[in-house]
This record gives structure tokens, C-alpha cells and sequence, in this order.
């Protein structure tokens, strides 16, 4: 029994796993414990074998030990297995989709992580997390303040500036009561301050460290966040084959509704990490507000499409260019060439 592919669903406890040998004839199909199935396949494939898993939770992890081991890995968006499973679900009909998906010519696959694309994912999640805390907790003082006539503008720096001067004035009608518990969350909102000033922190330097997001950052509209949160979600980028392709994996390409020959274009498919979709477009953004002051040849040619767009349409479609260039960097290690950007 030799075996050329194996699909594997995995779990947390429970690993099912579907091997077919060079006739495509399904051989090996077993549930197996997490502490198990790794030795179990050393026991039947050989170095150079193709192990395809779902790109979930813990598939990178795998994904590096079986590599290091000498097996080919390849991972699959979940949304690509579906269509391959058939009738009812269950583990082994997961496992065997896994298997039949990773074997078709066209199928895309998700690249492997690093230890250290992780170290900067897991950064920027906690980040993200601690932002929307903070906001809500910004919306909570806003709103219990309300309740006694106090009102901040909108912007946090404002309420950081208010706090202090509603816990000092003695004649603004809170009650003490409500005094303590104002205090309490404006020592809630500075220690999220503090967590957040320090992950930016360990994200600068974590941007100075890094050659390819120090290379990034040359690009306008890109800093020390979105270049790392570029290079933990792509990598080297070697998994796409041109700029667009990165550039629709982010969601940043338009949905297609076309037939009988004709092309019918949408809004953007809004795929994949919405996260540093949102990063890009912040920073095209601001991007567009300086372009004014700058001559080269892109900031003219995002002047000429904002004047007759829609500046969130210019938005976007400089983000887009900006994926595209980002591609470029990554996958071919060179520096940013303003000649070539709007080319």
C-alpha cells in the first residue's frame, strides 16, 4: 500500500484521515487522536507524500511539522472543500472532499505560516481587540454621562479631555455615587490605552526588524501596522501569481455577474481578511488627502480619478494599486520604483 495523497480533517482531539494510492483508490481511512495520527502516517506514507488539510484553527501548526518531516502540505480555504463533500457531513466524508479537493489541477491553496507571521498575526488581533473594547467602552461613558446632561464630541481625544474636568467640577449634578463608578471606567479606558500604546510598540519594532515590511513601508499610505499585518497575512506572496490575484484574495477586485458574454462588474467581493482590506483603505486614504501636495506620477493619477469618482470609489481603487505593488515587493524582493506605480 503506497499512498500519493492524504486529506485530513482536523479537530481538536479527533483527526479523520482519507488516503488514495496512484489509482486514485481509496486505501487508508482512519479516526485517529491528536497524540496518534501523526505517527500513523510516518507508519504508512513516505517523505514527498501530499497531506492536504482546511485552513482552520492549528492547520499551520501541522502544516510545519509535517514539512518538517519531509511530506508536501497543502492547505485549502474551506469554502473550496465544500462543494466536494458529499451527501451527508461527517468527519470522514470532510477528510475524504479534503483529499479529492487538493488532487484538482485549478484549486487554489493557502500558503504556510511562519512561526514568525503568526507572532505578528496573533499582535494585531490582540490589537484589534483591545481597540473594540476601548471603543465600547468610550460609548459606554458617553452614554451613562448623557443620562446627567454631560456630553463630549466625538472623537475619544475629547472624552479623554472631558473625563477629568466632569470628576473635578463639584456643580455639574453628579452624584457621588456615580462619581466612583465615572472613575472606575476612566481607569478602565487608560489601562486599554496603555495595552494598546505598548502592542503599537512592539509592532514598530517588529516593523524595523522585519526586511520585507521596512521594504513595504516605502509604499505612501503604508506604515509600521499595515506593513506587518501584510506580511503576516501574505508572506513572501509567492502563492499568487500576479498583483491582481493578491489583490482579489483581499477583496479589493469587483464581483462578477456576467453571462452570455456579457460583463456585468459589481461592487468589491469584500473577500478574505477584511482586516487588512480596512488597513489598506485607511492608508490609501490618507494617502489621497496628501496627494495634493505631492507631484510625482501617482499622486497625479489618484487627483485625476478622484475628480471624477467618488472619493470612496478612489479610495479603493488606490488600495488596490497599493496590494498590486505590494505584490511586486514581496514576491520579487525589489524596492519601491515611483516611475513604475503609475504606470
Amino acid at each position: 500500500m503506497k499512498l500519493t495523497r492524504i486529506g485530513v480533517d482536523v479537530a481538536k482531539q479527533v483527526f479523520q484521515v482519507h488516503g488514495v494510492d496512484r489509482y486514485e483508490q481509496p486505501v487508508w481511512r482512519r479516526r485517529l487522536s491528536r497524540e496518534r495520527w501523526i505517527k500513523a502516517v510516518q507508519g504508512v506514507a513516505e517523505p514527498g507524500c501530499e497531506i492536504g488539510m482546511e485552513a482552520c484553527g492549528g492547520a499551520h501548526h501541522w502544516a510545519r511539522q509535517l514539512q518538517a518531516l519531509g511530506y508536501r502540505v497543502k492547505l485549502i480555504a474551506p469554502q473550496f472543500v465544500k462543494p466536494y463533500v458529499k451527501s451527508n457531513k461527517n468527519d470522514a466524508k470532510d477528510a475524504e472532499a479534503i483529499c479529492e479537493a487538493m488532487s484538482r489541477p485549478s484549486m487554489r491553496f493557502v500558503g504556510v505560516k511562519s512561526v514568525a507571521q503568526q507572532d505578528l498575526q496573533a499582535m494585531h488581533r490582540v490589537r484589534a481587540s483591545l481597540v473594540e473594547q476601548r471603543t465600547a467602552k468610550g460609548n459606554q461613558i458617553r452614554g451613562l454621562a448623557a443620562e446627567y446632561g454631560l456630553v463630549a464630541p466625538r472623537e475619544m481625544a475629547s472624552l479623554r479631555r472631558a473625563i477629568p474636568c466632569w470628576l473635578e467640577d463639584a456643580d455639574n449634578g453628579l452624584t457621588a455615587c456615580f462619581r466612583v463608578l465615572l472613575d472606575g471606567l476612566w481607569r478602565d479606558l487608560r489601562t486599554l490605552d496603555g495595552r494598546i500604546t505598548e502592542l503599537d510598540g512592539q509592532i514598530n519594532e517588529a516593523a524595523k526588524t522585519d526586511p520585507d515590511a521596512r521594504r513595504l513601508q516605502q509604499l505612501r499610505g503604508i506604515g509600521p501596522v499595515v506593513a506587518t499585518a501584510l506580511v503576516a497575512c501574505v508572506g513572501d506572496a509567492t502563492q499568487f501569481a500576479n498583483g491582481r490575484q493578491m489583490a482579489a484574495s483581499l477583496g479589493l477586485t469587483p464581483r462578477q455577474h456576467s453571462s452570455g458574454g456579457k460583463d456585468r462588474l459589481l461592487g468589491i467581493s469584500k473577500r478574505g481578511d477584511a482586516y487588512v482590506r480596512s488597513l489598506l483603505v485607511h492608508g490609501a486614504r490618507a494617502m489621497l488627502r496628501t496627494a495634493p501636495r505631492h507631484d510625482d506620477a501617482l499622486s497625479r493619477w489618484v487627483i485625476r480619478l478622484s475628480s471624477r469618482s467618488h472619493p470612496n470609489v478612489a479610495c479603493v481603487a488606490m488600495a488596490n494599486k497599493t496590494a498590486r505593488m505590494a505584490w511586486a515587493m514581496l514576491r520579487h524582493g525589489t524596492n519601491y520604483q515611483p516611475a513604475l506605480a503609475a504606470a
